[in-house]
């Protein structure tokens, strides 16, 4: 009996692993792949776009338009990214979860065709809808997926499960440089397929995830389907006492019945939804703006200053990407028994902290060169520092502080925030790093003390709480006064001896 028990729960253990890599492989993992594959073959396409252009016109590129053409290709990703995070919400609501994560590898195979037959057809234009599509898939998958494993994720593990996404994305960035090595796909010949690899992922998904159950929660309030989020709680839970869990869902749709799915603007309209949206656009603003994409572009360039060979350099920076990824993995384990406030807390004082002694490090560099390696310290802690709060918590929030009705709605806002904040950082961090030299980070530091500031005054733990828990804390929160009530009670009345 006991062994039957135990078989139960791995093989229910299995299918929830399952659940997070068949999520994970086409969701955030395509974002930080794509994110960072598009490094390596940059000289590659510009000879590309100026080839093309000059056998098509019989005159090179200047310069300062061939520059152009690649910063159209390099930002085409975060718009496309916002396209798809406004996109989210009405696949979610329509389609489900699940469904919207197989429909969107759609644009995934769109943009892998585009890219693998660039070069032989002599069009540079392919490359820029290709990285349109992938934008779109990406901002599609990074709304979904969280709000997916949060939703089918039991109460004790859904903070992990969420944070999944995270290691998903550190796993993308880290792949992507690997793969785009000189030794593998980074070769001048075979930059149309290093593009064209984002595929792989996508067939894996397609692959992966009709194996695995729809979210129970939206089957349940969503669809009103009580047979089939059963169904798909066996199969995330075992065979165990579901009577608790469906009982607290059944609260949850109790709450919503009558209700229908909210709109992004009327979120902003509601009072009882005040604390969570401020939340969201502070630490979702706060994520973007902090300096962690800073550290990255500015780590080539500190590296070779520190004397590390240029050819060597790739290796460095596949160390930063890494770095990322071990804290993602530390802080999934960690979330559940430390809590979201301080892990959000910790990272954004340790970055602060990092941040500030990289200043210091560049302005004395003229006078000790040894201060340099300081800089390349700085810039390794700063991204453990990152990776262990704000880069995995920051995307649980739209899943724990809304109700089943307003999440959609929320992973619309904050992923549209999201990639209008990485579209401006990655427009004005050259005119920031000219303008402000060495205190080019002086900016991104007042943003890490504001979000660990926000989160310690504002930020209510949900660790170990069901939604529906969540959901009335946040409603007495945002009406303190009916949640008081009166300073004092007279005794209960007894009728029969009123007179």
């Amino acid at each position: 009996m006991l062994h039957a028990l135990l078989r139960s729960g791995m093989i229910q253990g299995r299918i929830l692993l399952l659940t997070i890599c068949a999520a994970g492989i086409g969701g955030t993992f395509q974002f930080g792949y794509n994110l960072s594959i598009i490094n390596a073959p940059t000289s590659h396409i510009q000879e590309f776009t100026n080839e093309t252009w000059q056998a098509r016109t019989g005159e090179p590129l200047p310069d300062h338009l061939i520059l152009l053409m690649w910063s159209l290709i390099v930002s085409l990703y975060p718009l496309g990214g916002l396209f798809g995070a406004l996109l989210a919400g009405p696949l979610a609501i329509t389609l489900g979860r699940k469904k919207s994560l197989l429909v969107n590898n759609i644009f995934v195979v769109l943009a892998a065709i585009l890219f693998g037959f660039s070069r032989k057809a002599g069009s540079f234009e392919m490359i820029m809808l290709g990285r349109l599509l992938v934008g779109v898939s990406a901002g599609v998958s990074m709304n979904i997926q969280p709000m997916y494993l949060g939703e089918s994720a039991p109460k004790e593990l859904r903070g992990a499960v969420a944070m999944s996404s995270a290691i998903f994305t550190a796993l993308g960035i880290v792949m992507g440089q690997v793969v785009g090595l000189r030794e593998l796909l980074g070769d001048p010949q075979a930059w149309p397929l290093l593009l064209a690899s984002c595929l792989v992922p996508g067939v894996l998904q397609l692959a992966s995830l009709p194996l695995v159950p729809e979210s129970p929660r939206y089957l349940l309030i969503d669809c009103g389907d009580t047979e089939a989020c059963l169904a798909a709680l066996r199969r995330l839970r075992g065979s165990g006492d579901l009577a608790r869990e469906l009982e607290e869902l059944e609260e949850e749709r109790a709450a919503c019945q009558g209700c229908r799915a909210r709109r992004p603007w009327e979120l902003f309209q509601h009072r009882a939804l005040r604390r969570q949206v401020t939340s969201l656009v502070v630490l979702g603003s706060a994520m973007e703006l902090c300096g962690n994409d800073l550290m990255y572009a500015y780590a080539s360039s500190v590296f070779q200053k520190a004397g590390v060979p240029e050819a060597k350099v790739q290796y460095a920076t596949i160390g930063t990407g890494s770095c990322e990824l071990l804290m993602a993995i530390v802080s999934c384990v960690a979330v559940e028994r430390m809590g979201r406030r301080v892990l959000l807390i910790g990272g954004y004082s340790l970055m602060a902290c990092w941040g500030s002694i990289f200043t210091v490090a560049l302005c004395l560099q003229s006078l000790f060169p040894w201060t340099l390696y300081l800089a390349v310290a700085c810039i390794f802690a700063s991204i453990l520092s990152f990776g262990i709060g704000p880069a995995g918590v920051t995307g649980i929030l739209a899943t724990e502080l809304f109700d089943q009705m307003a999440r959609p709605a929320a992973c619309m806002v904050c992923g549209a925030l999201m990639w209008i904040m990485l579209f401006l950082v990655s427009l004005g961090f050259p005119f920031i790093m000219e303008a402000l030299s060495h205190f080019l980070y002086v900016p991104f530091l007042g943003v890490c003390v504001c979000g660990a500031i926000y989160t310690g005054l504002f930020l209510p733990e949900t660790k170990g709480k069901t939604l529906q828990e969540i959901s009335e804390e946040l409603h007495r929160l945002n009406f303190p006064r009916r949640a008081q009530g009166p300073t004092w009670r007279s005794p209960e009345v007894i009728q029969s001896t009123e007179l």
